[in-house]
């Protein structure tokens, strides 16, 4: 009878062993399931080239991968030159709605400036950071570069208990060190791709990228049946500035006929300066009587108000000749490349009979 008993009780505590090894075995498994995912992310996240997949990346793939129900980036960029090149570069931050920008000192917003601060959400100095959803408990992670605040990546859990004060903060730490050095690269590559498409002395788009983007538009207007439109802008008697006045002065003039054109332009647009005192004007979803009146706006905000220059005793009057040309649409059947020369042409042509005619004016093709 002893013997019955000693045998279901070994039996017993067998099955129990069985039990919880299987316990044991099904955690590894899923511990090992989400170190798999940590090393995909971490792997993703350093391989970010480009602006867009760190975004990505950070706002899309890391809630999957740590179970969060948002994460946010929010960047210190005061000088709006991080912004600026997204534009430059087509980026639009209406695409990226866990993407901010502070406006203001992170001291004077009470957000931590060194150490990852975990706990519950704060309405005052969370609500910038989580505009669209409120969580329950957050981590927020200064990201430093070189002893500097470049920005933070706020975590945002619907579970309370999710972060709290007396969590360990080592992981995270690592973390955000990571993401911090992923985006000064990535900023940086995208940097080198601005100066690459820019024009050094004016500051707008160069040749090479105005006709990149020209072709984009292109296949896109064809794509969606829409209008696009060219503006062929030269400035009358340009030789003369430079021979009477000086390079330098003829310099001044080229990056305020540049300012002044982009001021008239909406964000959709783009300027490029084509060569010498010539600059292109990319119109999208413009037909060319939409094109007329910009162009107008542009030659009337270059002769109305004369450009002074350095060393010299008045201001000098300029103006200029724009020709314009469109496409409503582009031709399906055309190759873009194709389109995109015929366009640029046919707006020269026009250029060429606005300075015919007497310069400063606006001409439209025929």
């Amino acid at each position: 009878m002893k013997s019955a008993v000693d045998t279901k009780a070994l039996i017993e505590e067998n099955q129990q062993l069985h039990a919880e090894l299987q316990d044991l075995l099904e955690q590894a498994r899923i511990n090992q399931q989400i170190m798999q995912r940590h090393q995909a992310f971490d792997l993703r996240l350093i391989g970010s080239s480009e602006f867009r997949d760190l975004i990505e990346t950070v706002s899309l793939l890391m809630p999957n991968t740590f179970s969060l129900e948002i994460v946010t980036l929010t960047l210190i960029d005061y000088d709006f030159d991080v912004r600026r090149i997204l534009h430059d570069l087509q980026i639009g931050l209406d695409e990226y709605p866990n993407l901010q920008f502070l406006a203001e000192g992170a001291a004077a917003l009470a957000l931590p400036q060194e150490k990852p601060t975990l706990g519950p959400y704060q309405p005052g100095p969370h609500q910038l950071l989580f505009p669209a959803y409120q969580p329950a408990s957050v981590a927020i992670l200064p990201l430093t570069r070189h002893q500097k605040l470049i920005g933070y990546l706020a975590l945002g859990s619907a579970h309370e208990g999710r972060f709290t004060g007396n969590l360990a903060t080592d992981f995270i730490e690592r973390l955000a060190s990571v993401v911090a050095i992923c985006l000064e690269n990535v900023i940086n590559n995208e940097r080198l791709k601005h100066i690459g498409l820019t024009d050094p002395l004016t500051g707008v788009n160069n040749r090479r990228y105005i006709e990149q983007r020209m072709q984009e538009e292109i296949g896109r207007a064809q794509r969606e049946r829409s209008s696009l439109s060219c503006l062929f802008i030269d400035i009358d008697h340009f030789k003369r500035v430079n021979d009477k006045f000086g390079h330098q002065n003829g310099d001044d003039v080229l990056c305020e006929v540049a300012r002044r054109i982009k001021k008239e332009l909406r964000l959709s647009d783009s300027l490029g300066r084509f060569g010498g005192e010539e600059f292109i004007v990319l119109l999208t979803q413009a037909t060319l009587h939409d094109a007329a009146r910009i162009a107008e706006r542009i030659r009337a905000s270059v002769a109305q108000q004369a450009i002074p220059l350095a060393g010299a005793e008045e201001s000098l009057q300029i103006t200029v000749s724009i020709g314009a040309a469109s496409l409503a649409p582009p031709d399906r059947n055309a190759p873009a490349d194709t389109a995109r020369q015929k366009l640029v042409a046919t707006a020269d042509e026009a250029l060429y009979r606005a300075k015919e005619s007497g310069r400063n004016r606006v001409v439209l093709a025929e």
